[in-house]
């Protein structure tokens, strides 16, 4: 069962706090605008009711002396008159004005105009009848002042409602991007200890591709934990024998009676050494081609010398042993790696040939480029290995029938991991009149 869609979720609760909020907006400002509007409108009445009592009060008996005492006491609020009017004949002769002090032009045409009267802007209305010309006028900076007062007016009301709006969207975001949050979670409840995959079910589906990368994560972290566990103890196991040997023949060394006897015990304990620092090597350099060791350094190399200096290192070892040791190199063949790993991968299969030649044997090093494909190749007259176990002998400490005293097991462990990390193939074959071949084959360069 899939959960519900991220983008849908998110969508109606972005749009909904939008709603709510352009609702509340919109509420908001028709209410700061029409009070203001409310205060204009009942301003312009005021203002033309105390127009028209001027324009009566002007013909009244009274005159126009009398007329301040006979408005209401809102004349003295607005002695100074906001809007102006006039009357006029068709000839210009001013018949009469609300505000003697404002001297308005005389216009002969219907409309709206802009003027200047005394040195100020005003907005003019004239109406042309059949007897007389009527004007009204209202000053420009009274316009601006009701702009500026209703703007500051929306101000604080406005800054309000975007914090409202910028709160609902928080919580609408929050809310929809709530699947994200519950993932995290099952993310962060995993553990070394605990490797299950998370399931699929219940979470939206634009989260299934992540959920999934991490699945696939979880189970190669899991292989990779479960591969060095089994390294580890198989190490610590395979330990224990050399260091248990070194020990008898420590005990040996200091119960020999003789200078014969402790030359004796002396040699077996240099040999017991021997093989728990080769088998501390291997276990190095194993663990430098795990899967969390650095990238290779490629480069070109060149398999010739590759071979060469091989030969050059095991002379020493294979003439003692009595062991015919030669190289062959056919071509110049030169493949992109890290020289330090092949040159690893090389020793490794000298080392195991070495091992497994009797006194009298020989071990050929060989390379070519059949096919354009550069090669490395070993080849010993030793035992061999059946047909059965060739593919088990790449196991970690994996040593076969009547070989469990000779080498570590970790020998071609090394080459294969070499070789995968160089994309190149390891076979074993049988070799001409006996023995063992095992060919490395790169890449085409």
């Amino acid at each position: 069962m899939t959960g519900p869609s991220i983008h849908r979720n998110l969508l109606a609760w972005v749009m909904g706090a939008l709603a709510l909020g352009a609702a509340l907006l919109i509420g908001g400002s028709w209410w700061v605008l029409a009070n203001e509007m409310d205060e204009v409108f009942e301003d312009n009445l005021k203002q033309v009711a105390l127009a028209v009592a001027h324009h009566a009060g002007a013909g009244s008996p009274a005159g126009p002396a009398q007329l301040a005492q006979a408005l209401p006491r809102a004349f003295e609020e607005y002695g100074r008159f906001e809007f102006v009017t006039a009357v006029w004949s068709l000839e210009g002769r001013l018949l009469h004005s609300s505000d003697p002090a404002v001297h308005l032009p005389f216009l002969s045409r219907s409309g709206i105009s802009q003027v200047m009267a005394d040195g100020q802007p005003w907005h003019l209305y004239t109406v042309v009848l059949h007897d007389r010309i009527v004007q009204a006028a209202q000053l420009a900076s009274e316009r601006r002042v009701l702009a500026r007062e209703t703007a500051s007016g929306l101000v604080l009301p406005t800054a309000g409602l975007l914090a409202l709006i910028a709160l609902l969207l928080a919580l609408a975001l929050r809310r929809g991007l709530a699947p994200l949050s519950a993932a995290a979670q099952d993310v962060a409840a995993l553990s070394v200890e605990a490797l299950h995959p998370i399931e699929l079910r219940g979470h939206p589906r634009e989260l299934h591709p992540l959920v999934s990368a991490v699945n696939d994560l979880m189970v190669r972290l899991g292989s990779a934990l479960s591969v060095q566990r089994h390294f580890v103890a198989d190490a610590a196991h395979e330990l224990r024998t050399p260091i248990a040997a070194l020990r008898l023949q420590l005990q040996l060394l200091e119960r020999a009676a003789d200078a014969g006897q402790r030359r004796i015990a002396l040699a077996e304990l240099g040999a017991g050494i021997d093989r728990a620092q080769h088998m501390v090597a291997q276990l190095l350099q194993l663990s430098r081609l795990g899967p969390e060791a650095p990238a290779l350094q490629p480069g070109p190399v060149v398999l010739g010398e590759l071979v060469r200096e091989a030969v050059a290192r095991f002379s020493a070892r294979a003439d003692a042993a009595g062991i015919d040791l030669g190289a062959e190199v056919a071509g110049a063949p030169v493949v992109q790696g890290d020289a330090a790993q092949l040159a690893s991968l090389l020793d490794n299969l000298v080392d195991n040939a070495l091992r497994h030649t009797p006194q009298g044997g020989r071990v050929d090093v060989r390379t070519d480029a059949p096919q354009g494909r550069p090669c490395l190749e070993v080849c010993d007259t030793g035992h061999g290995i059946p047909i059965a176990e060739r593919e088990r002998v790449f196991d970690r400490f994996y040593r076969g029938a009547g070989q469990q005293g000779v080498g570590t097991g970790l020998g071609l462990a090394i080459v294969r991991a070499v070789a995968d990390s160089h994309h190149a193939d390891v076979a074993l074959a049988d070799a001409p009149g006996g023995g063992l071949c095992v060919r490395v084959r790169f890449p085409p360069s």
